[in-house]
């Protein structure tokens, strides 16, 4: 899952991302309007976490903006302002969900992941394929009932590749939303982290190599 962190305050920015990252989202980060609407241009990203006083672009701006895209791209809405009024006129402009400052982590995270679920075809919390279940939530993987330990890219690789129902990911594809905006798309990190995932998941492989199209659990 890709998310974009739009937020001026610098050491928060950063902070969620961090966070949001060890759960095994790739997350991109902006601190002002005119950034975040640039690279939401480039990017299609599943959750926006925006906040609405931003400076250069007003956050209510970029709001509107992704609402009249048509944009399948989930909107958390981050704000001083607690009052009902304020959290009606968030929601009013066509954001998801909307969360005052200060908040928990752990409950940005849960609505993270709430909104991440509606950002594409409805699709069950918990996924499963050929014997492989994974958790996204609890960020937990168990292969015909058995507990597999994976590192963050793994964990985000096998999920896309589980969301997808047996159906062909392409490898840009899983580039764009398993990383973020500074790989390098030559990188070979996706065959590596590939080849790390199927040695943990074990043999027979769930995961199948189309060539020249991409990859899939069959």
């Amino acid at each position: 899952m890709r998310i974009l962190v739009v937020e001026d305050e610098t050491i928060l920015a950063d902070g969620i991302a961090e966070w949001l990252r060890r759960e095994a989202f790739a997350v991109d980060v902006a601190y002002d309007g005119d950034a975040a609407l640039e690279r939401l241009g480039v990017n299609d990203y599943d959750v926006l976490i925006l906040d609405r006083d931003l400076p250069v672009v007003h956050g209510d701006d970029v709001c509107r903006a992704v609402v009249e895209s048509d944009a399948t791209t989930r909107i958390l809405m981050l704000t001083a302002a607690a009052a009902v009024r304020d959290r009606v006129a968030g929601l009013s402009l066509g954001a998801d969900d909307y969360l005052a400052k200060p908040f928990a982590f752990v409950e940005l995270s849960a609505r993270v992941h709430a909104l991440a679920r509606r950002a594409r075809p409805a699709a069950p919390p918990v996924l499963s394929r050929s014997g492989v279940t994974l958790d996204p939530a609890r960020r937990e993987v168990w292969r015909d009932g058995q507990p597999i330990t994976l590192a963050n890219k793994e964990f985000a690789l096998l999920a896309e590749l589980l969301r997808a129902e047996g159906t062909v990911v392409s490898a840009e594809y899983l580039l764009e939303k398993v990383w973020d905006e500074n790989i390098d798309p030559f990188t070979n990190v996706l065959r590596v982290t590939m080849m790390k995932l199927r040695r943990k998941l074990g043999e027979p492989s769930p995961v199948e190599t189309v060539p020249g199209a991409g990859y899939r659990v069959v």
